[in-house]
Order: structure tokens, then C-alpha cells, then sequence
């Protein structure tokens, strides 16, 4: 299993963009995901660095793996 990187939150929202997520908005400091076909929503903060716990939480909610997140990456 690969670690979680710690990553800005431009790449992970790009990352998830190729996984087929699409910014539906931003309010504040968070950026909001959606995914066709999906109820759920990614909020992705807009700070320096996203956290590690943040990330795997995120990757969870969208259903993959952290390999299959890296491998994206």
C-alpha cells in the first residue's frame, strides 16, 4: 500500500479531475467536488498543504484505493 503524499490542494483537485470528478464550486477556502452518477461530494480545502488524515479521507469518500489516487497522480 503507498503512503498518502502530502500534496497541494491544485493537485489533488487535479487528480480527482482525472478520475472523473468535476469542480461544481468553490465557497471560502473549500473546493467542491462532484461525480456524475455519484451522491457523494468532495470538499477539498484551499490551503497550503492538504492533510494526510484529509487525503485519506477524501479517497475514501470517492470510493478508490491510495494506490489507485497515486497511480492517478
Amino acid at each position: 500500500m503507498a503512503a498518502v503524499p502530502i500534496l497541494k490542494p491544485g493537485e489533488v483537485v487535479k487528480t480527482f479531475e482525472k478520475l472523473g470528478w468535476v469542480v461544481a464550486r468553490q465557497r471560502g477556502s473549500h473546493i467542491i467536488l462532484t461525480k456524475q452518477g455519484s451522491s457523494t461530494t468532495l470538499s477539498v480545502p484551499k490551503h497550503d498543504e492538504v492533510a494526510r488524515g484529509t487525503l485519506r479521507s477524501l479517497i475514501a469518500k470517492a470510493g478508490i484505493t491510495v494506490d489507485e489516487f497515486v497511480a492517478a497522480l
